[in-house]
Order: structure tokens, then C-alpha cells, then sequence
């Protein structure tokens, strides 16, 4: 059973979404797939802004699963990061719901 606040947070996804009026069980699936979608393209749009080395880099500090060292590696190559993977996560909320409304 999810707490209050993931029940919360799965609300407002949904309604962000423009998904809130179907099934529950629906919701949280659309919202994980649109998670995974939404991840990809913010990690592209930061991989856009890095050289290839850059970018190897990049790929040997995610396989590690380090999250500190990525961030200031990003912190330090692309300091606009965050405000990239935002603007690509909103990118791709505007697609689904221009795919939703056809």
C-alpha cells in the first residue's frame, strides 16, 4: 500500500499529466512508463551538451551508479544542467498530452 504522500504525488503526476479521470492501477502505470521516457530525454538533452569524452565520462560515472560524482561532474560540465533535464522533462509532458489529445 503507498503512503498518503506517494498517493499525493501520484495525484498530482496524473493531473499533470491530464490522466486523473482513469483507473488507479492505469495511472501509476502511465506514470512509470512516462517516468522511464521522460529520464531518457533529459539524459539525452545533457549528453547533447557534452563532448565525446565528455560523454564516455558521463556513461562510466552512471554505470557506477554514483549519484554525488555525476552531479558534480555535471555541476562542473554542464552547470546548467538541472534547468536542461527540466526543460527536456517538460518537453516531453507537453508530447504526451498532445499524444493523449489524439
Amino acid at each position: 500500500m503507498l503512503s498518503p504522500m506517494q498517493d499525493e504525488l501520484t495525484s498530482l503526476i496524473a493531473n499533470d499529466l491530464g490522466i486523473a479521470d482513469i483507473p488507479a492501477d492505469k495511472q501509476k502505470e502511465l506514470i512509470g512508463q512516462f517516468g522511464e521516457v521522460a529520464l531518457k530525454a533529459a539524459t539525452l538533452a545533457l549528453l547533447d551538451k557534452l563532448s565525446d569524452g565528455g560523454r564516455t565520462e558521463f556513461m562510466k560515472l552512471a554505470e557506477r551508479g554514483d549519484a554525488e560524482a555525476l552531479k558534480t561532474y555535471l555541476d562542473r560540465e554542464v552547470p546548467s544542467h538541472e534547468e536542461i533535464a527540466k526543460h527536456a522533462v517538460a518537453e516531453e509532458v507537453k508530447r504526451f498530452k498532445a499524444f493523449k489529445a489524439t
